[in-house]
């Protein structure tokens, strides 16, 4: 595919259309699945959206190959969907936004980010923003304007007993947004629609959410845990979490 400008030389970018044996060494490898803490590989309707991407969504999958080793090492997924660019029409969180794409008969109108992700040895080099910038360009190329971007936010677990609304609100001296996800994006232009208490949904039995973490549960109440973006809710056998983020608003001209 056409690379964004800004491409290292030693950078090939290919969309998982013409490169399917790529999307699938990713998955089969798992490439990128230690980028993410273990309960997040396990949400409650994850599957039914992110194994739809490919193949009907494959021309809207970035992925990235240095030349140099012929090594995958960053991907960018997002997903087509219908939104007529109000606040109240926009889904409440990435589940929504990915159930509403693989279950509305309607044509798309937008397309939302589901996860930009580059293998750790690659990462603080910049190299997210150009995972972003592909996403735009993408969504330019198939006359999918705007994107926008359910971001989980980097930081967020330093914090988890804060209100997502309250964190989003957080800004360093310089006037940029305090998280550093969320000013990759905001530093490309884009802008805050709205913090989201309930993005993503994680409900699983308690013995799974002690795997996840390496932690007991032993009575019912709120628990805070590693990685966890807020507290996780034990009722009987049942652990449920719910994952928050922010929708952000890129402008794709």
């Amino acid at each position: 595919m056409e690379a964004p400008d800004g491409v290292p030389p030693w950078l090939e970018v290919f969309t998982a259309e013409e490169r399917p044996d790529l999307w699938e060494q990713a998955r089969t490898e798992r490439l990128f699945e230690g980028l993410w803490p273990e309960y997040n590989l396990h949400g409650a309707h994850a599957a039914r959206y992110f194994g739809d991407l490919v193949p009907r969504f494959a021309h809207l999958q970035a992925l990235f190959v240095d030349r140099r080793t012929g090594a995958l090492v960053a991907r960018a997924r997002t997903i087509p969907f219908w939104w007529d660019r109000t606040l109240g029409d926009l889904p409440s969180g990435i589940d929504a936004v990915g159930l509403r794409a693989v279950e509305d008969s309607r044509i798309p109108t937008a397309l939302s980010a589901l996860s930009a992700e580059v293998r750790s040895e690659y990462q603080k080099t910049g190299f997210s923003a150009l995972v972003i910038a592909t996403m735009a360009m993408m969504a330019r190329r198939v006359s999918l304007a705007p994107l926008v971007a359910p971001v989980r936010p980097r930081w967020k677990d330093r914090f988890p007993l804060n209100s997502i609304v309250d964190y989003t609100s957080w800004k360093r001296r310089d006037g940029l947004p305090f998280d550093p996800w969320i000013r990759v994006h905001a530093r490309l232009g884009a802008r805050i629609l709205r913090p989201e208490p309930h993005s993503m949904e994680f409900t699983a039995q308690v013995s799974d959410w002690e795997n996840w973490t390496a932690m007991r549960f032993h009575h019912d109440g709120s628990y805070i845990f590693p990685g966890g973006l807020a507290p996780l809710t034990i009722t009987g056998d049942v652990g449920q979490f719910w994952e928050p983020n922010v929708w952000m608003l890129h402008n794709v001209i």
